[in-house]
């Protein structure tokens, strides 16, 4: 005896998936509920289609979806001309900053715009000292003292 599953259990199925999607904002679960749905369609138009055949039609359809959305938001990526936007601290390798704060022990401080930044290097740089940042560790600057 196999498991009766009705054309519309597919369509609630794809409803909880939908809600589930809009929770998480991950689009996995909007194809997976687009694949329930196209399930139950099928499941309407040909209602004698065995329960195991429906369960791999909706793991097919969820797959390909799945697949298809990934390249298609592969080749579709738009380079931004502001690649470092929500990476503060990366906007600023490069560049070079003065002290507020002696760095002794490898610690010490620069005032970036409006805020102090911790800095860290190898070697101790006096108050007044110009540093360039070479890379971020966090919250924390990695300088080097320029000439």
């Amino acid at each position: 005896m196999g498991i009766v599953f009705v054309f519309w259990y597919w369509w609630v199925v794809a409803a909880i998936l939908l809600g589930v999607e809009m929770l998480t904002g991950t689009f996995f679960f909007l194809w997976m509920a687009i694949a329930a749905a196209v399930t139950g369609l099928l499941s309407f138009i040909m209602p004698a289609l065995d329960f195991n055949i429906q369960l791999f039609i909706f793991a097919v359809l969820g797959i390909v979806s799945l697949i298809v959305w990934k390249r298609y938001m592969l080749k579709s990526s738009v380079e931004s001309d502001h690649p470092h936007l929500n990476q503060r601290g990366a906007q600023y390798v490069g560049k070079n900053f003065v002290l507020i704060e002696a760095i002794e022990n490898g610690r010490g401080k620069i005032k970036v715009a409006d805020s102090p930044w911790r800095v860290e290097s190898d070697e101790d740089c006096p108050l007044g000292a110009t540093v360039k940042i070479v890379a971020v560790n966090g919250t924390m600057f990695k300088v080097v003292r320029v000439a």
